[in-house]
């Protein structure tokens, strides 16, 4: 089965542009063309515009996802490279989920003083207050 653009844009939430912008920059290498020009999108391809959504949405840049690409391309002689920075990145993505952890505590905590400040010192109290005005 193959999937327009459009069809595609939709299943992962993009613009068509978004798509073509990637495209045209080399994160998506492996895409076909239609008769008439269009690109055409396979089952396989969803799965790498997936990964190039992941990888995005975990804050790699457009420079290393088409790095990445590249060494998709060159074949396997590359896994070594490719499962190195999916590492590295990975190491990045997990502090974020740590650093977001800790700014919901303090958010939960903020909102537990506002519903019930003895009971938010009682849950909540190795938290400092950061300020009594927020």
């Amino acid at each position: 089965m193959t999937y327009t653009i459009n069809e595609v844009a939709d299943k992962f939430g993009l613009s068509a542009h978004t798509l073509r912008f990637y495209d045209k920059e080399g994160l998506m290498p492996f895409i076909g063309r239609g008769k008439s020009g269009n690109r055409v999108f396979t089952e396989t391809d969803l799965n790498w515009v997936a990964m190039v959504c992941c990888l995005k949405d975990t804050g790699m840049s457009i420079k290393e996802i088409k790095q990445y690409a590249d060494w998709c391309m060159q074949g396997m002689q590359t896994i070594d490279e490719r499962k190195t920075m999916l590492a590295d990145h990975r190491k990045q993505v997990v502090k974020q989920i740590a650093d977001l952890k800790k700014h919901l505590n303090l958010i939960d905590w903020k909102i537990a003083v506002y519903d019930d400040p003895e009971k938010a010192e009682e849950m909540y109290g190795g938290l400092e207050k950061k300020t009594e005005s927020t």
